[in-house]
């Protein structure tokens, strides 16, 4: 007799990080975790005491997925802040359930922005805007947060179905807001 496959906690996060992406994370339950794993309930509430914890783990998952597909430049854009703008906004596009999980959910609360625009998070683009913007630490946040504040507000109105997504106004946007912060660093008027 075969050995039966044991299912780990990794597979529930993966099976549940599955289910955000495929049908939104109002969909992660005991049941269709293990209808995605193959088995039966046991092994997700032996692994999870709460299937709150499950949503925990599959929203860390999406996070760091979020992250790397975001900061996984390409230099197919003219600017690396604009190629990383994009990207979000791409990512707003092609996965909106999982961005939709991820922003607009109460899994995403009590974390200032200060918290996830860090140079952990995004040394290699604050680096080159350093150089770029000839800024220092604090007027490269300042100009960093005044683009992700664009860059979030298309990407949560594609998310949600309220915005046709138009490449060109995006770039444009974007381009408009990173010159817009730039000047208003020269000018002494950046937040």
């Amino acid at each position: 007799m075969p050995a039966i496959a044991k299912v780990t906690k990794e597979m529930i996060i993966d099976a549940a990080f599955e289910i955000a992406k495929e049908m939104g994370a109002e969909n992660i339950n005991a049941r269709t975790v293990s209808q995605k794993l193959g088995c039966s309930t046991q092994p997700v509430l032996y692994h999870f005491k709460r299937i709150e914890d499950v949503r925990i783990a599959a929203h860390k998952k999406g996070s760091e997925f979020h992250i790397n597909y975001v900061t996984n430049l390409s230099g197919n854009y003219e600017r690396p802040m604009l190629e990383m703008g994009m990207r979000y906004i791409q990512f707003a596009v092609k996965e909106k359930n999982l961005f939709r999980f991820l922003f607009h959910s109460n899994y995403y609360t009590g974390a200032p922005l200060s918290d996830w625009l860090t140079e952990e998070n995004l040394g290699s683009v604050f680096s080159v805007l350093k150089i770029q913007a000839k800024a220092d630490n604090q007027q490269v946040f300042s100009i960093f947060s005044q683009i992700f504040l664009v860059t979030h507000g298309i990407a949560s109105l594609l998310a949600n179905n309220a915005m046709v997504y138009d490449e060109a106004y995006c770039i444009k946007a974007l381009s408009n807001a990173y010159f817009g912060a730039i000047y208003l660093m020269k000018e002494g008027n950046l937040l």
